[in-house]
């Protein structure tokens, strides 16, 4: 159901991959309908992922779709394309706001975008950073570009609560494979320290999850303006929202559902590695003969298509036959086998083990990777009721509904709405 509009006209600025996208919209839809007028920026090709906002607030929510920066035989890494994008939007985004009649009073842009930052003073607005990661991922990407540790076998974190210690190989690429003074090492460094800079943190996790974390980036930054408030999902309700969610998939969502329906509480595991994490050759063939040999039903989310992800020509393929085994879909407050392979599924990976107690280490990237038989064993236990982290995980997906239920999520975003106009002086 549409809202009425009373609130600040805002942009909000994705970073062009689902992943990113996705949770963006979902904290979209929560502004609109705390009443607030929404210009989301969307390059082409992601534009139909606003359809179905589109459809529910036609009038508070508009699109602005500016063109993609078109890949270059010269780029080497994220950080050529995000500097691309930066070189091809800030421009078309200062005319924009210059000749709209009414134009935001306030940017919401993804981490990945802080020169957003230098865009929003140019503009005299605020500009406040959202994170589709959590708290505890966010305070050790701040620190490790803020302190710019050198080169060891660990990296330890003295100023993060626990003092968090990862091996070199597990920090960020961005980081380790640049080198100060090199464009995109300086690039992927001042878009970092523009996030800290900013007005304002938003970012999807819940404060009964990282409670500490939270703490800790208001005390590192140096204000309250900091808010949690996931975890950002869709309408329960919203049966054409979960069909368009993330794109096409080879499986209708309706279909997922009803096959869930149809099998016993806790006995599924769904296996994901993300929207931009392709496996390689021993890695499918290991997770494909733990499925097998384990027994369990499951459901397997795979990328189709492109190599983005892969930093090699090894890209492993379904084995024949198996994809007759094979759904895709949803599924929460479940115990976490845990195999991170890049970006900050380490420092989750981290939190859900060592800290959390509710996930199980299965492997590590390329490094660590356990026989099928033993894999097999661990997916075994993880549908059992007698492991410990099942308690333990089934508080904390209570404490997550709470949260977006009237909880702590929907009071920070009820703050953060709230404090807009009084910091714009409307």
């Amino acid at each position: 159901m549409s809202t009425t509009t009373t609130g600040p006209h805002i942009l909000a600025y994705t970073y062009p991959a689902s992943s990113h996208i996705i949770p963006l919209l979902d904290l979209t839809r929560q502004l609109l309908t705390r009443g607030l007028t929404v210009t989301v920026l969307v390059t082409p090709n992601y534009l139909t992922l606003l359809q179905p906002l589109l459809s529910i607030h036609p009038s508070s929510l508009h699109p602005l779709v500016l063109p993609a920066a078109q890949p270059q035989p010269s780029w080497n890494s994220r950080m050529d394309k995000d500097r691309a994008i930066r070189d091809l939007h800030y421009p078309l985004l200062i005319n924009w706001f210059h000749s709209h009649p009414s134009p935001p009073v306030a940017i919401v842009s993804d981490f990945f975008l802080g020169w957003t930052h230098h865009l929003a003073k140019e503009l005299g607005i605020p500009r406040v950073v959202f994170s589709p990661s959590g708290a505890f991922a966010l305070s050790i990407l701040y620190s490790l570009w803020r302190d710019v540790p050198k080169i060891d076998d660990d990296i330890n974190f003295p100023k993060i609560p626990h003092s968090p210690i990862f091996p070199w190989r597990q920090i960020t690429a961005h980081y380790t494979n640049g080198k100060e003074g090199e464009p995109n090492w300086e690039f992927s460094r001042s878009c970092i320290l523009d996030d800290i800079a900013s007005w304002g943190l938003i970012f999807n996790s819940f404060a009964e999850l990282e409670r500490v974390y939270v703490d800790h980036l208001r005390t590192e930054l140096g204000h309250d303006r900091v808010w949690a408030v996931g975890p950002l999902l869709p309408l329960e309700d919203d049966v054409a929202g979960f069909n368009n969610r993330g794109g096409s998939s080879s499986v209708p969502c309706d279909q997922v559902m009803s096959w869930l329906d149809a099998r016993p509480d806790n006995s599924i595991v769904y296996v994901c590695f993300g929207s931009r994490t392709s496996l390689n050759t021993k890695q499918i063939e290991v997770l494909a003969s733990a499925l097998e040999i384990s027994g369990v039903q499951f459901i397997l989310c795979v990328r189709n298509g492109s190599d983005e992800g892969r930093v090699d020509d090894d890209r492993g393929e379904i084995p024949d036959g198996f994809e007759d085994r094979v759904e895709e879909g949803v599924t929460a407050g479940k115990v976490m086998l845990t195999w991170p392979m890049g970006a900050d599924q380490y420092t989750n990976a981290k939190l859900l083990v060592d800290q959390l107690g509710v996930g199980i280490r299965v492997a590590e990237d390329t490094e660590n990777i356990p026989e099928s038989i033993e894999m097999a064993r661990l997916l075994v236990e993880s549908v059992s009721v007698t492991r410990p982290e099942r308690v333990r995980v089934k508080e904390l997906s209570g404490a997550a509904l709470g949260a977006i239920r009237g909880g702590s999520s929907d009071k920070d975003l009820d703050g953060f709405v709230k404090l807009l106009p009084r910091e714009l002086n409307l």
